[in-house]
């Protein structure tokens, strides 16, 4: 198949990038290695904050600023002008000027969000001008369908209606998996996955991922099951030690999908890892860590997709060995196979590539 366009293409992905959390990037750089590995000849750059913990080992160049790209207009126009990409991926950052300076500049302008509120915000006019696609990382059974409004301001500008596309991660990678397996000694379906997000989050003032370690210590010696802690790359602290409780600082996706995916079950945030989990069918005690993961955990209690526990190390223990019993393991899996929800990787590059055909 003849390529849609030629190898000197440039992108430039700009996520919500911040000191905490991590998601925006890391879904960002997913993407860039899909892109990377579809057209090698592709030039990739970034622009992130300088104070992220990940800015300084993005293995794309990438310009640093002092603040969120969001909030440095001028900046990010600068450095739009100056590299003149052809395509622009907001991650659920940008404003409306930024979109509308990388129109002008010829580049495609691809807008993601990752709940309600963000979605309306790309369909406001003035974005939806200059938008050429809209992505949408959650579920449709998640994120609802959009108002008569939306849709007629859609029609009104003959603009394409935000596609759903799910969570968006790298596939496990089986080779990677048995390697990763045999370094923790681990068995394939016999250990307890464990992630509070990037390791930054504090709740009161706690470490979220302190309380996720304490509640793996307390899991292990209830069961007997080993469990890997993730601690996240913005994890400020050295690595505590629990028996039973492998520790692991931060990993790249891929490794952390592979070893997810061989997991028997999880304790996860309610980010961006819970949806990667229900795609994997992996059945999972879901904690919210931060204000914005409240709605989807209970839109997944709702569908009977995880189970729920409250921040706090007691509750992360209770509703894990409850997780445990056959009859709600079965039950989870089984919403999870009928829900369809899955990898939206594929969806994402189709979208690209049906894009710039």
């Amino acid at each position: 198949m003849a390529e849609p366009f030629c190898s000197s293409i440039k992108f430039l992905f700009i996520p919500v990038s911040s000191a905490e959390g991590i998601g925006e990037y890391m879904r960002s750089l997913i993407l860039a290695d899909a892109v990377a590995a579809r057209w090698p000849q592709a030039q990739i750059r970034f622009i992130l904050n300088r104070d992220a913990p990940y800015a300084e080992s993005c293995p794309y160049p990438a310009d640093l600023l002092d603040e969120t790209p969001t909030k440095r207009v001028m900046d990010v126009n600068q450095i739009i002008s100056d590299y003149q990409p052809n395509v622009v991926i907001f991650d659920a950052s940008g404003r409306r000027t930024q979109l509308q300076h990388a129109k002008r500049c010829g580049a495609k302008v691809i807008f993601i969000s990752q709940h309600r509120r963000k979605r309306s915000r790309g369909l406001k006019w003035q974005r939806l001008r200059v938008t050429d696609s809209h992505w949408v990382v959650q579920p449709e059974f998640f994120i609802g369908d959009i108002s008569w409004f939306e849709r007629l301001k859609l029609w009104w500008l003959r603009k394409p209606a935000p596609v759903s596309v799910g969570p968006v991660f790298s596939p496990p990678q089986p080779a990677l998996q048995q390697q990763l397996l045999a370094q923790f000694d681990l068995r394939a379906g016999n250990f307890w996955l464990f992630n509070a997000g990037s390791g930054g989050h504090r709740v009161a003032g706690t470490l979220v991922a302190d309380v996720f370690a304490k509640a793996a210590a307390g899991v292990y010696q209830q069961t007997g099951m080993p469990c890997v802690m993730v601690f996240g790359s913005n994890y400020p602290q050295a690595l505590p030690q629990y028996p039973g409780v492998v520790a692991v600082a931060g990993i790249d996706n891929v490794a952390f999908i592979s070893l997810l995916a061989a997991a028997d079950s999880a304790v996860l945030a309610g980010g961006d890892t819970l949806l990667q989990a229900l795609a994997l069918h992996i059945p999972t005690v879901a904690v919210p860590v931060s204000k914005d993961q409240y709605a989807r955990i209970n839109s997944c209690v709702a569908q009977q997709l995880c189970l729920h526990a409250e921040f706090n190390g007691d509750a992360l223990i209770r509703s894990a060995i409850a997780l445990r019993e056959p009859g709600i393991q079965k039950q989870l899996k089984q919403q999870m196979m009928s829900q369809g929800v899955s990898n939206g990787l594929d969806v994402a590059m189709a979208q690209l590539e049906a894009l710039l055909r």
